[in-house]
């Protein structure tokens, strides 16, 4: 049991520390999908690394005949299917084991926002987010790191009381003609990037 006044770690960090490649590694996705710290990344690999446990733990107990496997294992693919991580029609444990860090991180609210233009930067979506002038649903969200299910995503828009949701906002109108530049410059040429 422990002290309820002190939450237990979410998350497990590497191993082994000082790993050059691996912190190559983090640090490239840090940059790419704008987080904070390493700790945001060791969350998302600790969620991860739960959802393929149990898909590895309900394959052994689907090869032993338990009927409440099937139930469990049809829970599961459909809660990674509502997140968007699983896009096949029929997903299997398999394509659960096949999931990677980055397949995470590309749903996380940030990176949505990011992708879907409504910031300039994932770092900005980021910046953004936090103070409140993007909204999900109706509802201000304020958690950069919330997996937004698929059936959301199209929900996603300026918060009513955020200066973002003038479309003629200083920002707003930089953003439409970086994007309006981007889609005219032809694929094979050098177009800016949003993020």
């Amino acid at each position: 049991m422990g002290d309820p006044r002190f939450s237990r770690r979410m998350y497990e960090t590497p191993k082994h520390p000082w790993e050059a490649t691996r912190m190559d590694e983090e640090r490239k996705m840090l940059e790419r999908y704008g987080l904070k710290n390493k700790r945001e990344l060791w969350k998302a690999q600790s969620v991860l690394r739960g959802f393929r446990r149990q898909a590895r733990d309900l394959q052994a107990r689907l090869r032993a005949n338990e009927p409440q496997a099937q139930r469990e294992t049809d829970q599961l693919l459909g809660r990674l299917k509502r997140l968007g991580l699983l896009t096949t029609p029929e997903p299997t444990l398999d394509d659960v084991l096949a999931l990677s860090t980055e397949d995470l991180l590309r749903r996380r609210f940030d990176a949505i926002v990011a992708r879907r233009g409504l910031s300039p930067t994932v770092r900005a979506a980021r910046k953004w987010i936090v103070h409140g002038h993007f909204s999900l649903g109706g509802h201000r969200v304020t958690r950069p790191g919330l997996l937004v299910p698929s059936a959301q995503e199209g929900e996603i828009e300026y918060s009513p009381t955020s200066p973002y949701a003038d479309a003629d906002h200083p920002a707003r109108v930089e953003l439409k003609q970086r994007t309006d530049v981007g889609a005219a410059t032809s694929p094979g040429t050098d177009a800016p990037s949003a993020g």
